[in-house]
């Protein structure tokens, strides 16, 4: 005991500690080269816009491109709904809205994943533009990395929205101020990972191994105004919107660190599920270390008045504004959209009859007084659940 074998494993855990060591001290230097040069650009332009237009009052923020995904089927409807009601609901809005279109190949080989070329088509009539992407790495085994992957097909060095599909825009998003050099994300979001073991680490100590695995500062990244072991503490998102400035890092390093837990979770993620919470594990990761944080008020309409991330047309009339469904009712007026969705049960059932949205409105009476699965679970008893 104590001889060359234990010498070994020692050396190599002192070498294991140093290269450690070595990448979070380059990973905190990178993140201040990064912030410090956000901050520059803040500055620089922020004084561009006083010398032009000294008494111009709070601005809306610049142009900016918008992603969400597409494939056949429900996800493929949704899109198109998405899209009409960005045209509908916010006529200003001058970006480019890109559609990723999976291609059944590579990780999505074997499965119908292409649109319907009528539902192509009606994209396109909206103003989308339907990019195709080939998934290499999640695909079938993870369809939630679509949103990973398909961040590539956005402009480099260009502003952007990523967006779920079962998202319906209800504002003016032209409107909002947004400073795209802060990275952020929607906190809409519910305890619903880490699930802290009984005998293990906390909420504390798994975010924690996270943030040391990639060189990331904890600290600043805690809620202080939350308890200690409040979920609410540790920085924590719904991916169903993220923004930044640039999509091209932002891509690199959620595919890169969502690769790199997906294969290795370490010790403290050995109880945890990551599906499919992967890239809501990953996502606070990469807007803290890109210097962004939690959303400001001015994103307060991503969350609210603006979008509405209504996940089933179920919930939809079950939780969501009442504005959020006659917004439905209204798209679904045009016939010509209104066709894409004759055999859609849920649209069938809540919207073209009507009788279903009134009995989920009937089912829950007081949104606020359910959890979500309370509600799946009252909803399905009722033949009320579409998915």
């Amino acid at each position: 005991m104590g001889g060359k074998g234990s010498k070994d494993a020692d050396q190599r855990g002192g070498n294991s500690d140093a290269v450690r060591a070595a990448r979070q001290a380059a990973n905190r230097a990178e993140r201040e080269a990064r912030r410090a040069a956000n901050q520059a650009r803040r500055a620089e332009r922020k004084g561009a816009d006083a010398a032009a237009e000294p008494a111009r009052p709070a601005a809306a923020s610049r142009p900016f491109n918008i992603l969400i995904v597409a494939q056949a089927g429900r996800i493929g409807r949704e899109a198109l709904l998405f899209a009409a009601s960005l045209r509908h609901s916010s006529p200003g809005w001058r970006g480019r809205l890109i559609v990723a279109e999976p291609l059944a190949e590579a990780a999505w080989v074997g499965v119908k994943v292409a649109l319907e070329p009528t539902l192509r088509e009606a994209l396109t009539e909206l103003g989308a533009e339907v990019v195709p992407f080939a998934a290499q790495h999640f695909g079938r085994n993870y369809p939630h990395g679509n949103k990973i992957e398909a961040l590539s097909l956005l402009p480099v060095g260009e502003p952007f929205i990523f967006f779920d599909s079962d998202t319906l825009v209800t504002g003016p998003l032209e409107g909002l101020a947004i400073d795209f050099d802060r990275p952020s994300a929607s906190m809409r979001r519910s305890a619903s990972w880490p699930e802290p073991p009984l005998y293990g680490p906390g909420y504390g100590g798994i975010w924690k191994s996270l943030y040391d695995r990639f060189g990331l500062d904890f600290d600043s990244s805690l809620d202080l105004t939350q308890p200690d072991e409040h979920w609410e503490r540790y920085l924590y998102f719904n991916a169903g919107w993220f923004l930044g400035p640039d999509p091209a890092e932002f891509a690199r390093l959620f595919l890169e660190w969502a690769l790199a837990v997906r294969d290795d979770p370490g010790d403290a993620l050995a109880c945890q599920s990551l599906d499919p919470w992967l890239d809501q594990i990953v996502l606070p990761l990469v807007i803290h270390a890109l210097g962004g944080g939690r959303p400001a008020p001015e994103l307060s309409g991503l969350d609210g008045a603006v979008t509405c991330h209504y996940r089933t047309l179920s919930l939809l009339y079950a939780r969501e504004p009442a504005a959020a469904g006659l917004l439905v009712q209204e798209l679904l007026r045009d016939p010509d959209l209104a066709q894409h969705f004759a055999d859609d049960p849920a649209v069938c059932k809540l919207v073209f009859e009507a009788e279903g949205a009134r009995m989920v409105r009937e089912l829950i009476p007081d949104p606020a007084a359910m959890t979500e699965q309370m509600m799946r679970k009252r909803l399905k008893q009722a033949g009320l659940w579409f998915r």
